[in-house]
């Protein structure tokens, strides 16, 4: 699909004797979030981690805005505009917002020095881009002092500004309580907005169905469901699906009505 943002085709990867993925087809729309769901061992980190270029596959291809990837590494995919927010988000706690925004990327004048004022002001229209409408915190805040789906905020912030036009979210809710879940929802549903799309991984589908748009359930290393939010309305038909596909071991073409 020459539309699509990233695409896999026909993706293996495996590890040893522990095949991955088989034969995975999986792509990514503009101003689109996908959500990915799986069990542990379903394939979904390793299916980010090819498209952020950490892992090789053994067989397939990959292409992004239509032009197929000869030589895909984590280089690569930033320069493509692809970011991945970890689990662990990767911030520097004791630190600013603004320096985590900017670290390995900072913005420096004359003999190296920072551009302090220009880096406050670019976090500062970041944070309120996303949602950050509260003045309680400002890009001098301390990372430590947020909320966990305040550290989401910051992470997703860091991959706009790298300049990201699809952003992969793993396990973003993870820990969080309801209310902090749905400051992630609405920085996810904020950024689509604004022209980005998302990789939404979860193993809660109820999270998952609040802020995609189509979803795709891996079972060991295979799609076994893809469908649409306009197709499915409502989670627990994503939920029936799932565990008739766990109990069964077969796939599933459509959710039932």
């Amino acid at each position: 699909m020459d539309g699509c943002i990233v695409e896999l085709r026909n993706v293996t990867k495996s590890f040893g004797k522990t095949r991955a993925l088989d034969a995975v087809n999986f792509q990514v729309c503009p101003t689109e979030v996908v959500g990915l769901i799986g069990d542990n061992g379903a394939g979904k980190s390793t299916l980010i981690k090819i498209i952020s270029g950490v892992h090789a596959p053994d067989s397939g291809e990959i292409y992004v805005h239509g032009k197929r990837m000869e030589h895909w590494s984590v280089a690569a995919a930033r320069q493509s505009g692809i970011e991945t927010v970890y689990q662990d988000k990767a911030l520097t706690e004791q630190q600013t917002i603004a320096r985590n925004i900017f670290m390995g990327r900072e913005r420096t004048g004359f003999l190296g020095f920072l551009k302090t004022r220009e880096q406050h002001a670019e976090a500062e229209r970041l944070m309120r881009s996303i949602g950050f409408t509260s003045r309680v915190f400002s890009p001098d805040s301390v990372v430590a002092t947020l909320s966990g789906g305040e550290k989401q905020g910051v992470a997703i912030s860091r991959a706009l500004y790298f300049q990201a036009n699809l952003i992969i979210l793993d396990e973003p809710t993870t820990a969080l309580s309801l209310t902090e879940s749905e400051k992630v929802f609405g920085f996810v549903r904020t950024i689509k907005a604004q022209g980005c799309s998302a990789i939404f991984i979860s193993h809660n589908i109820y999270h998952t169905y609040d802020v995609a748009d189509r979803f795709v359930i891996l079972d060991r290393g295979k799609v076994v469901l893809e469908t649409t939010k306009a197709e499915v309305p409502a989670a627990e038909q994503l939920v029936k699906a799932l565990q008739t596909i766990a109990r069964t071991g077969s796939h599933a073409a459509q959710p039932a009505s």
